[in-house]
């Protein structure tokens, strides 16, 4: 006989506390019930179950054998949820979290091809400048910008963003341009203020040194886009990743603040919780980003 059908109306006939009940669960017959559990303990050589006219219980060594059957018909039954799962068509409400600069200029424009794609998923976008908690907030995925400080979530890259000081021509003509990181303590500067480690950019010398700029802002802006205005014009120097200014700069509307620092690099990626498998939707989606940004770069915006 088939060993997990045997584990399966053992398991069944302790679980409803008798071999009548566990037939109308399995929907076969109660001596069909029977014959598997007795050649379940016919071939481990064992008794699992205390018989009498009143009940059916386990035995200790039953029990420990329960235990153990138990978990293997749930990862069997998995095993069969993940089959079906992976080839049933993407489905059901999809939630994203997704930091509004890079939602609003660069998600936002791609969704309606998504859903063309595929018409029984439906999206909810949240725009906001927080680190979300994935799980406990109930979101199915989000887009994070820069270093992943989460190790537990399951992460898929889908390109990669540089960052630059940048400001309007007019602004250098009228202050001078920058020549290397100290000057900037002489200059105008604008900020993100939603940014979590405060007025402090994070920048790297042309000798490799990292170094931090520390120094009060003369606008501060919880929204990259205000501050790529603010930068366009003229009120100072902004430091944002080039999927906000990159058509800003082909434009000539802003410049490369100091052309001679390297440049930074940040990766863009699509996280969501960690599991056995991915939800369809969540698979459809990642595969979709990677598809949408795959000529996208560090300055190809």
């Amino acid at each position: 006989m088939d060993r997990l059908t045997e584990m399966e109306a053992f398991a069944t006939v302790v679980d409803q506390g008798g071999f009548t009940d566990a037939a109308k669960k399995m929907g076969i017959s109660k001596s069909a019930v029977s014959k598997h559990v007795s050649s379940l303990e016919a071939r481990l050589g064992a008794r699992l179950l205390n018989r009498t006219t009143r009940r059916v219980s386990p035995t200790e060594i039953g029990l420990a054998y329960y235990d153990r059957a138990r978990r293997v018909l749930n990862d069997a039954g998995e095993a069969d949820a993940l089959v079906t799962s992976m080839q049933s068509a993407p489905s059901g409400l999809l939630r994203i979290s997704v930091a509004t600069d890079f939602g609003v200029n660069h998600l936002s424009p791609v969704l309606g091809e998504f859903l063309s794609e595929f018409p029984d998923i439906t999206v909810n976008m949240v725009l906001n400048n927080r680190y979300v908690e994935l799980i406990s907030e109930g979101f199915d995925m989000a887009i994070r910008i820069g270093e992943l400080e989460d190790s537990t979530l399951r992460a898929r890259k889908l390109t990669d963003t540089s960052k630059r000081m940048i400001a309007a021509p007019g602004y250098f003509q009228k202050y001078g341009r920058p020549q290397k990181i100290d000057d900037l303590n002489e200059h105008k500067l604008l900020h993100y203020s939603s940014q979590a480690s405060g007025n402090v950019w994070k920048l790297t010398a042309p000798s490799g040194e990292k170094r931090q700029v520390r120094t009060a802002g003369w606008l501060s802006v919880n929204d990259g886009q205000s501050l790529l205005n603010a930068a366009i014009a003229g009120l100072g120097i902004a430091y944002l990743p080039s999927f906000l200014y990159a058509e800003a700069m082909q434009q000539g509307l802003v410049e490369d603040a100091i052309p001679d620092l390297p440049v930074e690099t940040q990766g863009i990626y699509a996280v969501y919780p960690p599991g056995r498998f991915t939800q369809p939707k969540v698979r459809a989606f990642i595969d979709f980003l990677v598809r949408a940004f795959a000529e996208k770069g560090p300055d190809a915006w």
